[in-house]
């Protein structure tokens, strides 16, 4: 069988890939990338967060993506019942972007896919990961290409950005069971025909079921007057709702009636599709000469579009971790890698699991909410998750806390 050797090996060329693919590119580091898809593909997770062009930027990938048209998105709405707030991203407490986009996923992976191999990575579409070795000096990968012949690669390291796909974590048994309860999405494109004036599309709307807490809608625009419908509940709930995939959500969108006003005229032709028990966990987020990246190691959950930033922080770690190796230095991937990424993701559980019990949906419909502390609030919500001079960053758990309290009361 042939064996190809080359210094960093990426599984997935989605957003972590390619990014992580594009920072070791300006190390001057051999990337090749396999994709088992043929991208465009469709993909879920559309809405951005402020922090993610940060690494965007630093991957070399801004122009691609500005010049590449997408929905502007400068905030974040919040709806239940006759209850309306929005925060905007600009007005934070963390420095850096305060704007972003919102993105049909299918082109924009393509974009950054695109944008990797034009700074020199390769790329390989189809391209199957069936086995993995990392017991040797270097870890090696057994793949299956379109064609159904295998080959083998040999790598100085292997960075798994399979997301959903999770190769790694399946192939090496690195699965944990995730603490959060199963929950399930139905989701959706529509040409949505909302009026023009009665929907800010500058920011993604977040809605909450009007009689069940833990039950909520997602409603992302895009450029083209098209946008993202979907529902997030427990699957004891979804389960209530019968008929296709569509007819399911159109069931369940009927029972908000916000929802419904905003999308009567609503041209509802693609198929909605389902996930189910989502989120996920590992028993280590690296190994013997490997990583995961983004939601191969871990996925909390979609409500604050936190997906896609999280993969490109680890991307933007764990490049960082390999350059110091290149450059001959020891490097803990514990205290270099892991530790940093999980402090922020962390920081996005404590607020995931807030808003399912309640607290934190208290806390941003509050009436009289403290100026100050609504800009730190948006500075997590625009993802700087990872910013601990903010006070709800560094004591996220007691100081959210106190916060429900306040606002319940």
């Amino acid at each position: 069988m042939k064996v190809e050797k080359t210094e960093i090996l990426i599984i997935g060329a989605g957003p972590a890939g390619s990014v992580a693919a594009g920072l070791l590119r300006k190390q001057g580091r051999e990337v090749l990338i396999l994709e088992r898809e043929q991208f465009p593909r469709f993909s879920i997770g559309e809405s951005l967060l402020p922090q993610s062009m940060e690494y965007v930027e630093e991957a070399g990938m801004l122009r691609d993506v500005v010049e590449a048209g997408f929905q502007y998105k400068n905030g974040a709405a919040f709806a239940r019942g006759d209850k309306y707030t929005d925060f905007d991203f600009r007005e934070k407490f963390s420095p850096g972007w305060g704007t972003t986009y919102q993105v049909q996923r299918a082109t924009f992976d393509q974009v950054l896919a695109g944008a990797a191999a034009r700074m020199g990575a390769t790329v390989r579409f189809r391209h199957e990961v069936t086995s993995v070795d990392t017991e040797g000096a270097q870890p090696e990968v057994t793949v299956r290409s379109p064609e159904g012949e295998t080959y083998r690669v040999q790598a100085r390291f292997l960075l798994d950005a399979s997301g959903f796909g999770r190769v790694l974590p399946r192939l090496l048994k690195l699965e944990t069971p995730s603490n959060f309860p199963v929950r399930g999405a139905l989701f959706t494109h529509v040409e949505d025909r909302i009026a023009p004036g009665t929907f800010d599309r500058n920011k993604i709307r977040v809605t909450v079921h009007p009689e069940h807490v833990h039950v909520w809608y997602w409603t992302i625009p895009f450029a083209n007057g098209r946008c993202s419908l979907g529902v997030v509940a427990k699957k004891e709930f979804l389960e209530q709702f019968q008929g296709t995939e569509t007819e399911r959500l159109r069931a369940i969108v009927g029972q908000d009636p916000g929802l419904t006003t905003l999308l009567k005229d609503a041209v509802w032709d693609t198929p909605a599709r389902a996930i189910t028990g989502y989120a996920a966990n590992v028993k280590s987020l690296w190994g013997k000469g490997f990583a995961l990246l983004g939601n191969a190691g871990e996925f909390l959950d979609p409500v604050f579009s936190s997906g896609v930033t999280i993969a490109f922080k680890s991307a933007s770690l764990a490049s960082a971790c390999i350059r110091r190796a290149f450059a001959g230095e020891s490097v803990d991937w514990e205290r270099e890698y892991a530790v940093p990424l999980k402090a922020g993701v962390d920081t996005f559980r404590t607020f995931v699991e807030s808003w399912y019990a309640g607290g934190f949906q208290d806390v941003i419909f509050h009436p009289n909410a403290s100026p100050e502390v609504r800009r730190m609030i948006s500075a997590i919500l625009a993802g700087y998750a990872w910013d601990t001079n903010n006070p709800y960053v560094a004591d996220s758990k007691r100081r959210l806390g106190v916060l429900e309290k306040l606002c319940a009361a």
